[in-house]
C-alpha cells in the first residue's frame, strides 16, 4: 500500500500498546495527587499500589521494593550515585553498558574499572572474578541483563555470584529485557535493578528502580516524602499506570523470534556476507544487529527510511546522531563492521508483513551495494 511504514525501531521506543493508552486515559481522567488525603487522592495513590503490585509480581519481588522514577536513565543514575550509603570504593561496570550508566559511574568520581566482553558481546565472567579479586574493598558492579544493541542477553545471576563472593553489590540494567525474558528476582541475585515502560509499549516517562528489601540507598532527589522517601517528587500517575498495563500485555516471545528468524533469513538470502552480532549465543527474540561489509549505517539508514522502513543504528540516545557504537567496538569487530552496524528491533505490533517489506527494502539495498562494489 502507498505510503505504507514498518516501524522496526522498538528497542528506541515501543508504540503504545492499546490496554497501556486505555490506562493512562483513565487515570488522567480521575486526576488526584497521590499524596493527598481526600478522596481523589485516595484514588491515585490505588492505581500507584496496584501498578507496584504488578511489576513486584512480573519480576518475582517485594512491592515495597519497587521505587517509581521518569525513566530507566533515572534508574541507572539512582543505583550508581545512591550506592554512597552502601560505603563502596569503586565502580565495575562492562563495556557495553548503556551511556546512562557509563556516564553516571563517571559522575559519581569514583574510581570506575571496566570489564570487557567477549567475541559475542556477553561479559567476560573470568575478567571480572580477576578485577574484583585484585582490589579487595566494597564495589558496586552494574550489567545490563540484555544489550539494547545486539539484543545479547548477559549471564547476570553468574555475574552476581561472582560479585557477591567478593564482597561487592551488583545493580543491572534490564530496561530492554522486561517484557521480553522472564526476570526472576530470586534467580538473579540482584541487589538493584533498573526497568522502564516505554521499550514494551508502555508510556515514556515511566520506569522504576528495583532495591534488594534490606539495602540502603542514598535518594537521588529530596524533597519530599513519595517512594517511601526514596524518590522525591510528585508521582506520574497515568505513566505509572500505563506501565503495569503494558507490563501486563506483554505477550511470549514465540511469536516475535518467529519474525525475526524469517528476518535474518531474508538478510543472509539478499546478502551471504552479511555479519550477524552475538548471533551465536542467547539473544532478545526481537532483536537483529547486522552489519555488510563496506556498506556504510547512514547510507542505509536513509535507504530504508526512504523506503519506509525505520530501523536504527545502535542506541537511541544521542540525539538522533549516528555515532560509532561502542558497543560494536568492544566486541572487537572490525572497523567496517562498526561502521555499518545496523539494529532492527521487533515488537507487539510487528507482523509478517513488515518483515516482507523490510526484506523487499533490504533486497534492493544489497543489490545495489553489490552491483557496485562489482563495478
Amino acid at each position: 500500500m502507498a505510503g505504507m511504514r514498518s516501524y522496526l525501531d522498538h528497542n528506541a521506543t515501543s508504540p503504545v500498546r492499546p490496554e497501556a493508552r486505555a490506562a493512562v486515559l483513565a487515570a488522567l481522567d480521575a486526576g488526584g495527587n497521590a499524596s493527598s488525603a481526600h478522596a481523589e487522592g485516595r484514588a491515585a495513590r490505588a492505581l500507584i499500589d496496584e501498578a507496584r503490585e504488578t511489576i513486584a509480581a512480573a519480576l518475582g519481588c517485594l512491592p515495597d521494593m519497587v521505587v517509581f522514577t521518569s525513566s530507566g536513565t533515572e534508574a541507572n543514575n539512582m543505583a550508581l550515585k545512591g550506592a554512597a550509603a552502601f560505603g563502596i570504593r569503586r565502580l565495575v561496570v562492562s563495556a557495553v553498558e548503556h551511556a546512562s550508566v557509563l556516564e553516571a559511574a563517571a559522575a559519581t568520581g569514583l574510581p570506575v574499572a571496566t570489564v570487557p566482553v567477549t567475541g559475542d558481546g556477553r561479559i567476560d565472567l573470568s575478567a571480572l572474578d580477576a578485577l574484583l579479586g585484585a582490589e579487595p574493598g566494597p564495589a558496586l558492579v552494574s550489567v545490563m541483563l540484555a544489550n539494547n544493541e545486539t539484543g545479547a542477553i548477559m549471564p547476570v545471576a553468574k555475574a552476581s555470584e561472582i560479585a557477591h563472593r567478593h564482597g561487592a553489590y551488583l545493580h543491572s540494567d534490564a530496561v530492554q529485557a522486561l517484557g521480553k525474558v522472564a526476570l526472576r528476582w530470586a534467580t538473579l541475585g540482584l541487589d538493584m535493578m533498573s526497568v522502564s515502560a516505554h521499550k514494551l509499549g508502555g508510556p515514556q516517562g515511566a520506569g522504576a528502580l528495583v532495591i534488594r528489601d534490606g539495602l540502603g540507598f542514598e535518594p537521588l532527589l529530596h524533597g519530599g516524602g513519595q517512594e517511601s522517601k526514596r524518590r522525591a517528587g510528585t508521582e506520574n500517575v497515568a505513566a505509572i499506570a500505563g506501565f503495569a498495563a503494558a507490563l501486563r500485555a506483554a505477550e511470549e516471545p514465540g511469536r516475535i523470534e518467529g519474525l525475526r528468524d524469517k528476518l535474518e533469513a531474508e538478510l543472509k538470502a539478499a546478502a551471504p556476507g552479511v555479519a550477524i552480532f552475538a548471533e551465536a549465543g542467547p539473544r532478545l527474540a526481537n532483536t537483529t544487529s547486522f552489519a555488510l561489509p563496506g556498506l556504510e549505517a547512514e547510507l542505509a539508514l536513509m535507504a530504508f527510511d526512504l523506503a519506509g522502513i525505520a530501523v536504527s543504528s545502535g542506541s537511541a540516545c544521542s540525539s538522533g546522531k549516528i555515532s560509532r557504537s561502542h558497543v560494536l567496538d568492544a566486541m572487537g569487530l572490525a572497523p567496517e563492521l562498526v561502521a555499518g552496524g545496523i539494529r532492527v528491533s521487533l515488537g507487539w505490533n510487528s507482523t509478517g508483513a513488515d518483515v516482507d517489506r523490510f526484506a523487499a527494502a533490504w533486497s534492493g539495498i544489497a543489490a545495489r551495494f553489490q552491483d557496485r562494489a562489482a563495478a
